[in-house]
């Protein structure tokens, strides 16, 4: 399997299972990968995913051997649509996901994982814009997901240049939210997923969807409170997060 997906608890975990190639993507991986995430989306029981590679990679974005097989145009935006759909995919479904950078993140691969609600790195881990230096442009979303991150200057830095970066100019870039050892990545990332699925999810995903408008003015977004609110005010997780509060203790929300 080039992806594997496993549910433990309240979170699914999503590997990307070809090491040998740097976890790039060919049609196979890019198939599994939209069969794992319509799982999440799907399955009620899921409050998070987290997204990671096998190896020692996160993903290295297209697997170029495959995409020489890609036979004309017709073939080649079939692909090229079928990858942006991921992350479409990943920024619609509203449930949070982090990517687990476990490794290098280098043109799609460090889009896909701009594309997730948090990203938690390994220390060693390293990033690159890297379409120029073959000659492409930056696919899965970059151009949107890129400028909002580090700003319109600095993306056009990293796309024109190809430039590889390390894990702390990313972290300081805004690209990533926290960074840790080799020996504690996987640890601290469960937490943050312990404590995401623990979190009321109807307010979770309407805060998702809220954010990932970024270019609503300020009358957009009080539009979108007035009519967000009440639908929350009126669930019973509110009803439970209130009364959980009032009583000092833990909320046990139920996404209703």
């Amino acid at each position: 399997m080039d992806v594997i997906y496993e549910k433990t608890g309240k979170i699914a975990w999503i590997r990307l299972n070809r090491p040998k190639s740097l976890n790039s993507f060919n049609n196979n991986l890019v198939d599994e990968f939209h069969q794992a995430l319509d799982r999440v989306a799907n399955d009620n029981d899921v409050r998070v995913a987290i997204i990671t590679g096998e190896g020692k990679a996160f993903c290295a974005g297209g697997d170029l051997t495959y995409l020489e097989t890609l036979d004309g145009v017709v073939a080649q935006k079939t692909f090229i649509e079928k990858v942006g759909q991921l992350v479409q995919k990943i920024t619609t479904i509203s449930k949070p996901f982090i990517a687990m950078v476990n490794g290098v993140a280098a043109g799609a691969g460090a889009n896909l994982m701009l594309a997730c609600d948090l990203v938690y790195a390994d220390n060693n881990a390293r990033f690159a814009q890297s379409f120029s230096k073959i000659g492409l442009i930056p696919d899965c979303g970059g151009f949107y997901f890129l400028p909002q991150a580090v700003g319109i200057h600095k993306a056009k830095e990293l796309m024109f240049t190809a430039e590889l970066i390390d894990a702390q100019e990313a972290m300081k870039l805004g690209m990533i939210n926290h960074l840790f050892s080799t020996e504690l990545l996987k640890k601290e990332t469960q937490l943050m997923a312990e404590k995401l699925a623990a979190s009321a999810p109807l307010a979770v995903g309407f805060i998702k969807e809220i954010l990932n408008k970024p270019n609503a003015d300020l009358n957009d977004v009080l539009f979108t409170e007035t009519t967000v609110q009440p639908l929350c005010l009126s669930s019973k997780d509110c009803t439970e997060g209130i009364a959980a509060f009032k009583q000092k203790r833990q909320p046990e929300f139920k996404g209703e």
